[in-house]
């Protein structure tokens, strides 16, 4: 996975911040990868879209386990956003998210443009058929063709050895490994747990959308996740949790639920019991804000 070095290799932009390089072209990103290769370190790579949060720094000090150098992506990918979703609103804090990443002991930071990571005519598109249409694939059609596309193009810019993302994202974390597997990508996914606030709720950049009286409901979601969760190891049927799940939600104040579904851990399908791995997954709306949660069957 050694990238082609350019003798030439001019200076890396740097950021104020110790330790922590700015790169905007995949060509500087490859000559500070391949620079990193000569001194014999092990790459790692956290693909965020910015507005980073505790969480993404936990992403980072797991890829630091694994790796020796960790380039963290933020780029908020025009892809994977609908017509009526919040492309345009995303919080952006370029300063402020290299801050975090310099404290929280990463080496490099990728921040393309557009035009970098979609070039003028760009068709090339990676779709997961069946894992990517389901679920969050059906509520938001588009969202993972254009999240396996981002992330295809990251893994083959930078080459890493390891890929760190979130469980928070259940989904897109088995599609991504699905597309890695398939396409023969070499890198490894690894999966990082989800990072909560001290009520349950998962860290997430959406959570600044919500109004105080919304963010006091929002954690029933992962009580209810983890109620239906029990529900089900304990015998109940999975359309039976499913349904009181939905129902808990709304009486908690969810303007409307997408989904509560009891799925198999590694594929997605509905759960056929022990000794299957079982997840449960769930999005609802508190307002205009979103909200996306899992979690294990015990």
């Amino acid at each position: 996975m050694t990238v082609p070095e350019d003798p030439s290799e001019p200076p890396v932009a740097q950021h104020p911040q110790p330790g922590l390089d700015i790169v905007r072209t995949v060509s500087d990103l490859r000559r500070k990868i391949a620079r990193f290769r000569r001194e014999g370190h092990r790459i790692g790579l956290v693909p965020t879209m910015g507005a980073l949060h505790t969480g993404h720094i936990a992403l980072v000090r797991h890829a630091l386990v694994v790796a020796d150098r960790v380039c963290v992506s933020v780029f908020v990918n025009p892809t994977q956003f609908g017509p009526h979703e919040d492309f345009a609103v995303y919080p952006r804090d370029e300063a402020g998210d290299a801050t975090k990443l310099a404290a929280g002991g990463a080496h490099l930071l990728f921040a393309p443009a557009p035009e970098d990571m979609y070039p003028p005519g760009d068709t090339c598109r990676v779709t997961v058929p069946g894992l990517g249409d389901i679920l969050e694939g059906a509520f938001r059609p588009g969202f993972f063709t254009g999240v396996a596309t981002v992330v295809a193009k990251l893994l083959i810019q930078a080459l890493p050895d390891v890929a760190v993302f979130g469980e928070k994202d259940y989904q897109q974390l088995l599609v991504v490994r699905r597309m890695v597997r398939d396409l023969h990508i070499p890198v490894r996914i690894e999966a990082a747990p989800t990072v909560r606030e001290a009520d349950g709720l998962a860290l997430s950049s959406r959570n600044a959308y919500l109004s105080a009286e919304e963010r006091a409901i929002a954690p029933d979601l992962h009580w209810t996740l983890t109620a239906v969760a029990d529900r089900v190891s304990h015998g109940h049927g999975p359309a039976d949790a499913e349904q009181w799940g939905g129902d808990t939600l709304v009486k908690a104040g969810f303007t409307t639920v997408d989904y509560v579904a009891v799925r198999d851990g590694e594929s997605l399908e509905p759960w056929a019991g022990p000794p299957r791995p079982g997840r449960v997954l769930a999005a609802a709306r508190l307002g205009r804000t979103r909200l996306i949660d899992n979690v294990p069957v015990p």
